[in-house]
């Protein structure tokens, strides 16, 4: 199994434990269900980081989607755009990358955080003339 998959499957394994959060960050729109996740940079191991040109750091986190075919869970080939806001408004744009690993496709993007900030994502996922649109909120700490 490839690092960085690796280090994401053992850090979502760890949120499914914790009883604060909710076992699945899954939202489904039509026959999409489009996976999300926002967590530490600074979770991933140095060479994972290096890897995939992923900067690590207590103030940075590592946005990642993905998406599949809800009745055959094959992943999906889109674009995607997106946002995140603060509660004061400010505005930080994400730039996704997709990261393709054998049948496997998510995308990463990274955004600067401060401690305890609460975000509010915005996430467009395109592929042709389909578009879809995504919200989900996260407290980031610094670690």
């Amino acid at each position: 199994m490839n690092k960085l998959i690796l280090a994401i499957t053992l850090f979502v394994s760890v949120l499914l434990l914790s009883p604060s959060t909710s076992a699945e960050q899954k939202i489904t729109k039509g026959d999409w269900d489009i996976h999300y996740i926002a967590f530490p940079s600074s979770f991933i191991k140095p060479e994972t980081a290096r890897e995939y040109n992923l900067e690590r750091s207590r103030y940075m986190a590592i946005v990642n989607i993905s998406v599949l075919d809800s009745s055959t869970q094959k992943a999906q080939n889109v674009s995607l755009t997106g946002n995140a806001k603060n509660l004061l408004g400010q505005t930080k744009q994400l730039s996704f990358k997709k990261v393709k690993e054998g049948d496997a496709i998510y995308y990463l993007a990274q955004l600067k955080h401060r401690d305890e900030e609460n975000l509010n994502f915005t996430i467009e996922v395109q592929r042709g003339n389909r578009t879809e649109t995504i919200k989900f909120k996260k407290k980031l700490y610094v670690d």
